[in-house]
């Protein structure tokens, strides 16, 4: 299964996010952004959904930033990669031309049946487990002092 490039970088955020705070950091959506290697406007949707789901508490201003919540900390992938890819089928089934085989096909529950277990597999880990002891870094190269991100 393939996820959407949405929830991919859901996940990249979540875990620079346990990232950054077990080093100190602060977090923002543009360290994030350059850690993902990814547009800060993407990055700043799929944290926005991140925050409605509970998973990130974001401070506005210029000692503002991004932290994980204990939700977010607790949070199993599997759940949370079932929030950010919403209720998508494996395969299209329907539509302006539908498959004929409708009728008697079983593909699609097969389908549904390996998606659920994809899930099932991912419910066995946390973010806070996909960042623990991992080498992530928010930026390539920080200047300064412990704790500040060198945005340049």
């Amino acid at each position: 299964m393939q996820l959407t490039r949405f929830t991919d970088l859901g996940l990249r955020a979540m875990m620079l996010l346990a990232a950054g705070e077990a080093d100190g950091q602060r977090v923002t959506t543009a360290s994030i952004a350059a850690g993902a290697n990814a547009s800060e406007n993407h990055i700043a949707k799929a944290v926005s959904r991140l925050a409605d789901l509970g998973m990130v508490h974001a401070r506005r201003g210029r000692t503002g930033g991004l932290a994980l919540t204990d939700e977010g900390r607790r949070a199993s992938v599997g759940w949370l990669v079932r929030r950010l890819e919403g209720d998508r089928e494996v395969i299209e089934c329907g539509g302006e031309n539908p498959c004929p085989l409708i009728p008697a096909c079983r593909l699609r529950r097969a389908l549904a049946d390996a998606k659920e277990a994809f899930y099932c597999e991912l419910d066995r880990y946390t973010v806070s487990d996909l960042a623990r002891g991992a080498n992530l870094s928010l930026l390539p190269l920080s200047h300064g002092p412990p704790g500040a991100l060198d945005l340049r």
